[in-house]
């Protein structure tokens, strides 16, 4: 025999008819959402564009000043490279004066032949104080520049050296203070 249709096996179609529509109905409403969202969008946009000027000529003015503060800097220190070159310079020769003035004495007491080795190193002395007096401060960097590439070693060394030196010369400096 055949079964009768019942209520339930009927409803199941509307069922799904009435469930598809209102999914149609909020697909509409999801459209208007994008519009609505345009507008702090745009809104957004043009309050963005003032900030950026803003930002961009902050930079400009940052990057200014920095430039300017290490032209100044540079300046200064060319002025005390300068002034120390000048000193190192004057130093120099009264260095290689003292030396002068040694040999003679070495020559009466050791002979002639010693203080022929003192005069040596004083002229040699002055020509480094010659040639440092001739040289601008670029030129004395590049050379020193020139002379660490070549000779690594030798620039390590002698910067460990004059370290040393330096420090003896600063601690033995500070601990006569000390004592006072």
């Amino acid at each position: 025999m055949a079964k009768a249709p019942t209520s339930t096996t009927a409803a199941k179609p509307a069922v799904k008819k009435a469930a598809a529509k209102p999914k149609e109905s909020s697909q509409p409403k999801a459209a208007a959402k994008p519009k609505a969202a345009a507008k702090p969008k745009a809104a957004a946009a043009k309050a963005v564009k003032p900030t950026k000027l803003k930002a961009a000529t902050t930079t400009e003015t940052f990057k200014d000043q920095a430039t300017a503060f290490v032209g100044k800097a540079g300046e200064k220190a060319r002025e005390y490279a300068s002034t120390g070159k000048d000193k190192a310079t004057d130093g120099l020769f009264s260095i290689s004066d003292f030396v002068d003035d040694i040999a003679k004495t070495v020559d009466a007491r050791v002979g002639k032949q010693y203080g022929d080795y003192a005069r040596r190193a004083a002229t040699a002395v002055s020509g480094v104080a010659d040639s440092l007096k001739g040289k601008e401060i670029d030129d004395l960097v590049a050379d020193t520049r020139k002379f660490v590439r070549e000779k690594p070693a030798v620039a390590i060394g002698a910067a460990a050296a004059i370290g040393f030196v330096l420090t003896r010369l600063f601690r033995s400096g500070s601990s006569d203070g000390d004592d006072a």
